[in-house]
C-alpha cells in the first residue's frame, strides 16, 4: 500500500511534539494506512528534530513507514498529501500585530510557493498564527492548488466553547453540538451559542442566562489562549494538537446529518463575509471529498454585529499584508 505523506512544519515545537506520535499511531488516518512523516524545522532546531525522529522510531509504530527531516520547505512538502503548517514566529514583547503579520507573512509566502511541490491532492491546514491571514498568504502563492484545499484551524476555539457550555449545563461534552466559531482566530471571534444545541435542545433553552452567554462564556473562549499562557507559562500545545486531529478528521469523515463543525475557509460571500477572506464558518463534509459552508442559518442582530466586528479585523489584516498577496 502506498503510504500517505504528511508534512508538518515546526515539527520539533511543543505542538508538533504532541501531534506527531498520534499521527504515527494511526489515530488520524486509520490503523491500516501507512504514513510517512515529512518534518520541517528551521536549521537551528534540526538537532532537536533528530531527537524527535529517534523517539518516533523507538515507538515502533506499525503505521509509520518513514520519517524524513528537512530544513527546506520544498523538500518537506515534496509529494505531500497533507501539509500541516504548525510552525510560525510567536509574538514577542513589544511586538505589534502588524509586526507579527509581516514576519510570519514572509514565512508563509515561501511555504506557499513550496507547496507547489506537493501531491496533486494535497490538503493544507494552517495552524501557525495569525492563522487566517497566514492561510490567505500561503494560498495566494500556491500556484494551481485549488483554494478549497486550504483551511485554517478554529477547531481549538470550537472545542473550548463546547467544553464551557457542557460545564455550565452539567452535561458530557458529547451532548453539545453545532457550536460555531465565526471569523478570525483572535479575541474578536464570535463563539456562536445561538445555534449550539445541548441534548438536542437549543443551548439558550438549557442555559437561560443570556448575560452569562454574551459575557463570561464569550470572553472565556476569546481569551482562553492567554489564560493558558498565564497559568502554565507557555502556550496551548496538547489541546492545539488535539484540535488539529479533530480538524483533519472532520475533513475526512462525513458530517452526521444535522451537525456541523467550524473551520476557516475561503469565503464565497456567505453571511456577508467578503468573498476571498479566510474566515471561520460552520462547515459540513459530504460522502465525497467535498465540503460546504452551512447555508441559511438565521442570524440575530447580535450575531450579525459580532460577525461584522471580526470580519473588520480580517479585512484590516488582509490590508496590512496586501503586498504579500500578489496580483
Amino acid at each position: 500500500m502506498v503510504p500517505l505523506r504528511i508534512a508538518v512544519t515546526g515539527a520539533a515545537g511543543q505542538i508538533g511534539y504532541s501531534l506527531l506520535f498520534r499521527i504515527a499511531s494511526g489515530e488520524v488516518f486509520g490503523k491500516k494506512l501507512p504514513v510517512v512523516l515529512q518534518l520541517l524545522e528551521i536549521p537551528q532546531a534540526m538537532k532537536a528534530l533528530e531527537g524527535v525522529a529517534m523517539e518516533l522510531e523507538d515507538c515502533a509504530f506499525a503505521n509509520l513507514a518513514g520519517v524524513e527531516l528537512a530544513d527546506i520547505p520544498e523538500q518537506a512538502f515534496s509529494g505531500a498529501n497533507w501539509a500541516l503548517l504548525v510552525g510560525s514566529k510567536p509574538r514577542g514583547p513589544g511586538m505589534e500585530r502588524i509586526d507579527l503579520l509581516r514576519d510570519n507573512g514572509g514565512i508563509f509566502v515561501g511555504q506557499g510557493k513550496a507547496l507547489r511541490n506537493a501531491a496533486s491532492d494535497v490538503r493544507v491546514v494552517v495552524v501557525g498564527n495569525p492563522c487566517n491571514t497566514n492561510c490567505l498568504i500561503a494560498m495566494a502563492h500556491a500556484g494551481d492548488i485549488p483554494p478549497e484545499r486550504f483551511s485554517a484551524m478554529t477547531r481549538l476555539d470550537q472545542n473550548r466553547a463546547t467544553a464551557q457550555l457542557a460545564r455550565r449545563a452539567g452535561v458530557p461534552v458529547d451532548q453539545v453540538t453545532n457550536v460555531t466559531i465565526w471569523g478570525n482566530h483572535s479575541t474578536t471571534q464570535f463563539p456562536d451559542f445561538e445555534h449550539a444545541r445541548i441534548n438536542g435542545e437549543p443551548a439558550e433553552t438549557v442555559i437561560s442566562d443570556r448575560t452569562w452567554l454574551e459575557n463570561d462564556f464569550t470572553e472565556t473562549v476569546q481569551k482562553r489562549g492567554a489564560s493558558v499562557i498565564a497559568a502554565r507559562g507557555a502556550s496551548s500545545a496538547a489541546s492545539a494538537a488535539n484540535a488539529i486531529i479533530d480538524h483533519v478528521k472532520s475533513f475526512l469523515i462525513p458530517t452526521p446529518r444535522g451537525h456541523w463543525f467550524s473551520a476557516a475557509v475561503k469565503s464565497d460571500g456567505s453571511y456577508g463575509v467578503p468573498a476571498g477572506l479566510i474566515s471561520s464558518f460552520p462547515i459540513t463534509k459530504n460522502e465525497t471529498d467535498d465540503w460546504c459552508i452551512v447555508p441559511d442559518l438565521i442570524l440575530s442582530e447580535y450575531g450579525k454585529a459580532m460577525i461584522a466586528n471580526t470580519v473588520r479585523e480580517l479585512e484590516s489584516e488582509r490590508d496590512m499584508v496586501k503586498d504579500m498577496l500578489g496580483s
